[in-house]
C-alpha cells in the first residue's frame, strides 16, 4: 500500500479546514476595518478560536497577511500578464503601479508592514511578494526596451515608491489626489 511522500502536508482535518477559512474571513475584515497591526488576540476571539489555533495555522502576523491579500495578489498578477502586451509599455507599467497602490490603499497599515517585510526575505509577507517583483520586472524590461524607462531604474525601488506613495496617501486621507500626483512625479522621473 503506498503511503504519503515524505515530506508532504497531511490534509487538514474539517475542523481545521473550517477554523482556517473562518480565520482569513475574520482577518480580512478585520485588516479592512481597522488596519493590519489590529490585534491577533482579537482575530482569534472574532473567528470563535483560540489564539493557539491562529497561531497554528499562521504562526506570524506577516503569514496570516499573506494569506489574507493572496487573492488580491493573484489578480494584480493577471492584470500585469494582461498589460505586458500593451503597445505602450510605460503606460502599462504605471497602471499596474497605481493598481498595486489602490490595493495597499485598501488595508490600513499594509503598505508600511509590505516596507518593513521587504527588509526580511524570511518573512511570509516578502515571500508573497516575489511573484509580484517577478511581474513588475517583465513590465519594467518591456518599459525599457521601448526606450520609455532609463536604464538604472529596479523594480526594487518602484515598489518600494508604490508602497511609499500607498503610506503618504493612507497618512493623508483629505487628500485624495495625493497617490496619482506622487505616480505622476514617479513617471517623469522615470523617463529621465
Amino acid at each position: 500500500m503506498a503511503g504519503t511522500p515524505p515530506g508532504t502536508p497531511r490534509p487538514l482535518r474539517a475542523d481545521a479546514r473550517r477554523n482556517h477559512a473562518r480565520l482569513l474571513t475574520v482577518a480580512r475584515t478585520a485588516f479592512a476595518e481597522r488596519g493590519a497591526d489590529t490585534s491577533l488576540e482579537d482575530v482569534a476571539r472574532r473567528a470563535g478560536v483560540g489564539i493557539g489555533t491562529l497561531y497554528r495555522h499562521f504562526p506570524t502576523r506577516h503569514a496570516l497577511l499573506s494569506a489574507v491579500f493572496q487573492s488580491e495578489v493573484d489578480v494584480l498578477l493577471d492584470r500585469s500578464r494582461e498589460l505586458l502586451g500593451s503597445d505602450r509599455p510605460c503606460a502599462a507599467l504605471i497602471e499596474w503601479l497605481r493598481a498595486i497602490i489602490t490595493h495597499a490603499g485598501l488595508y490600513r497599515g499594509l503598505a508600511r508592514a509590505l516596507m518593513s517585510a521587504s527588509c526580511d526575505a524570511s518573512s511570509a509577507l516578502a515571500q508573497c511578494s516575489e511573484p509580484m517583483r517577478e511581474a513588475g520586472d517583465a513590465l519594467l524590461a518591456r518599459a525599457r526596451e521601448a526606450g520609455s524607462v532609463r536604464a538604472d531604474v529596479t523594480i526594487a525601488d518602484l515598489m518600494q515608491l508604490t508602497n511609499a506613495i500607498a503610506l503618504a496617501a493612507e497618512q493623508t486621507p483629505d487628500d485624495p489626489e495625493l497617490a496619482d500626483r506622487l505616480l505622476a512625479l514617479t513617471y517623469r522621473g522615470l523617463k529621465g
